[in-house]
């Protein structure tokens, strides 16, 4: 008997716990929609409707432009080195060893 009696208790406490757990789901779910919803709203209000249309229109005429303009001539052979030099330059800088003496403020 002892053991009927703690089945039973199992199947209870089961019941019992399904509907916090279906609450819970529920919640998270009207938690997340809150969230898409805020984040739409937040996307709406930082691009105002002439931005969205100057964003399609620089779309459009990025897709389309190239293929009704004429090709251009290739540029001189000394300005293909530009970006060379600025990546070359950029190398340089950022493994550049720094004094850290010299940057850090006074007061520390």
């Amino acid at each position: 008997m002892d053991g009927v009696g703690t089945s039973r208790q199992r199947r209870n406490s089961e019941f019992v716990r399904r509907p916090s757990a279906t609450k819970r789901h529920l919640q998270q779910q009207r938690q997340h929609e809150a969230d898409l919803n805020d984040r739409k709203v937040i996307a709406s209000t930082y691009f105002s409707i002439g931005a969205f249309i100057v964003l399609a229109c620089l779309t459009v005429s990025l897709l389309i432009l190239p293929l009704v303009l004429p090709p251009l001539p290739p540029p001189p052979s000394l300005l293909l080195w530009l970006p060379v030099c600025l990546l070359i330059l950029l190398v340089v800088l950022a493994f550049m060893p720094t004094d850290v003496r010299s940057m850090a403020s006074s007061y520390l």
